[in-house]
């Protein structure tokens, strides 16, 4: 395809395009101005945010649920430097996205300009790949390689430095030029004039030509035939096999329901985590939820498909040494991280599933007992939670509000967990409803993504139900973006479990250091917060009142309206002895 382009941001917006891009998630700045212009022009969504890391968590979000990772734009210097935790937390859980900085002009750079800082070194070690670009020509294809690699291998983030004289057309930037320069005869104006005549030379060189825009492929890594046998022999010999699914096993957003439907087959028993949660939909009889650690121990065969030996796993230890450990993953070093596997499958997990059930069409039969065995223990811990969601105290019983919330919430529904102690109870009693309907940070264990998340997530389904489940400490990071929400008619229902409290920290810094420091917050008014910014707020503080909020915030939902419900806990010790390190 050939397209004569206007400017450099024209030149980016139309690779945009080419690519697929339907949003792009923006703080706006002089310095990125004419890549938000062209891209609206071409009918690309700028959706402005209030903080740039929000605008990346959208990104996130946005390639999590599309496979096409998600794009944003900010500007130079403290813009760049904002999106940091962002970035890094999509590194840390493998999610593509590109990431478009404005810069100081080319000629200007170390010499004091606004917002001029080196930004490479800041941003390069969170990223796959730091492009800086130096000439309008090299724009789109700086953009094609970005893609490119951003989902090759094991996905990440990259970030594109484009400097503002890059972007405007070369007739504004000669004139920017001339007028810094003057109309001076001494040596030095003329030396000057010189210097600068041949940088937008050089800058312009080559722009002139018709830009060629394409889309690279990107084939997914594949495990080698003789890992797949491998795999298939250990688990086909196993007494007790179980699979641990992680995020990376949903890389490819569109195969999804094929990896769904190989690990319904594969008739292993096992637990999801990340996006991976929800894969087999709400009650399948193969997905555990509970006592993760005793199946581990003690099973005979581990299949971790894009799960790594972290903490999560407790360093690897969480396995049995005598257990055949099977590692699948696109990446050597986290396939092998804190324990060697026995067998290392490297290359996509999820098209391993797929790769397994032809060879294992049979074996499923044999463990049926093992399964049996698990789901009772499920059931037990079922009826456990079960009697602590009774209402006790003065205020809502924090489980027994998530279960309310489990039965309202609809069977589109997508679920963007944002928080510690409230969310991670969430994480046993809230069911994702099917594949790619759970969105977490991640390893990282970042707070703030959920109005990015929520963002992302509600503009790339629009037909669902898009609910934040909040921590009232994780709330305050981007509180604010329900400007955002409502301006630009985004109906996601936030429900905030209000505690005073940074309860996940509390816990053990009050038992074990005898002091609760810096970890209480007050009962906060963040639905009058949420109502001064046009959005609907519910206050609810007893749980008799808990059925009709959550069926009020839905009602508003659907007439396009975000709501946040600001929920009063009470205290509770379902999740004491939690601490991770």
């Amino acid at each position: 395809m050939m397209m004569e382009t206007v400017h450099g941001g024209d030149r980016v917006a139309a690779a945009l395009a080419a690519h697929g891009v339907r949003f792009v998630f923006a703080l706006c700045g002089g310095h990125i101005s004419p890549i938000l212009t062209a891209s609206k022009a071409r009918g690309i969504r700028i959706i402005d945010v209030r903080d740039e890391a929000t605008a990346v968590f959208a990104a996130d979000a946005v390639a999590r649920l599309t496979g096409v990772p998600g794009v944003a734009a900010v500007t130079a210097g403290p813009g760049l430097s904002n999106t940091i935790t962002a970035l890094k937390n999509a590194q840390l859980a493998q999610s593509p996205l590109i990431l478009f900085g404005g810069a100081a002009p080319t000629a200007l750079q170390g010499r004091g300009a606004l917002q001029d800082i080196d930004q490479r070194p800041l941003i390069e070690p969170h990223v796959k790949l730091f492009i800086k670009i130096r000439r309008v020509r090299d724009l789109g294809p700086a953009v094609e390689k970005a893609f490119a690699v951003a989902r090759a291998g094991v996905p990440g983030p990259v970030c594109i430095e484009c400097p503002v004289d890059l972007l405007y057309d070369e007739a504004s930037i000669r004139q920017w030029y001339a007028d810094a320069v003057g109309k001076g005869t001494a040596i030095s104006d003329r030396l000057l004039r010189f210097y600068l005549n041949r940088q937008v030379e050089n800058m312009f060189a080559g722009s002139g030509e018709a830009a060629a825009l394409r889309v690279r492929a990107v084939l997914p890594p594949a495990a080698s035939a003789a890992s797949v046998t491998a795999a298939a022999v250990a688990l086909a010999r196993a007494e007790r096999p179980l699979m641990v699914i992680g995020s990376q096993a949903l890389s490819i957003a569109a195969e999804a329901p094929r990896i769904a439907a190989a690990a319904a087959q594969l008739g292993i028993p096992l637990y999801l985590s990340g996006m991976a949660r929800g894969l087999l939909g709400r009650d399948h009889v193969l997905q555990m939820r509970h006592q993760r650690r005793q199946a581990l121990r003690e099973s005979d065969c581990v299949l971790l498909a894009g799960v790594p030996c972290d903490f999560r796993l407790d360093y690897g230890r969480h396995v049995r040494r005598s257990a055949t450990l099977i590692a699948a993953n696109r990446s050597a070093k986290e396939a092998r991280m804190n324990r060697r596997p026995d067998i290392a499958a490297i290359g996509d997990p999820g098209l391993l599933l797929e790769r397994l059930v032809a060879p294992l069409a049979q074996a499923g039969r044999r463990w049926a007992s093992w399964i049996e065995d698990l789901r009772t223990r499920d059931l037990k811990r079922e009826a456990e939670i079960e009697e602590q969601a009774r209402p006790e105290g003065e205020f809502v019983n924090p489980i027994a509000f998530l279960r309310a919330l489990e039965q309202a919430a609809g069977e589109n529904a997508v679920i963007v967990a944002d928080g510690g102690d409230f969310v991670a109870t969430a994480s046993y009693i809230v069911h994702p409803r099917g594949p790619l309907a759970w969105l977490d940070p991640g390893v990282f264990g970042t707070l703030g993504v959920g109005a990015g998340f929520a963002l992302g997530a509600a503009l790339a389904r629009p037909e669902s139900e898009v609910w934040i489940i909040y921590g009232d400490g994780a709330c305050g990071y981007s509180l604010i973006e329900f400007d955002t929400f409502v301006r630009h008619g985004i109906p996601v229902i936030a429900v905030v479990g209000n505690d005073a409290g940074w309860t996940q920290i509390a816990r053990e810094q009050v038992k074990m250091l005898h002091d609760d420091v810096g970890t209480v917050l007050a009962r906060t008014a963040y639905h009058e917060v949420a109502a001064g910014f046009g959005a609907e707020g519910i206050l609810v503080k007893s749980t008799a009142d808990v059925s009709a909020a959550l069926a009020r915030a839905r009602a508003a939902a659907r007439a396009g309206k975000p709501v946040l419900v600001n929920v009063w806990l009470d205290k509770t010790d379902f999740r004491e002895g939690s601490i991770s390190m």
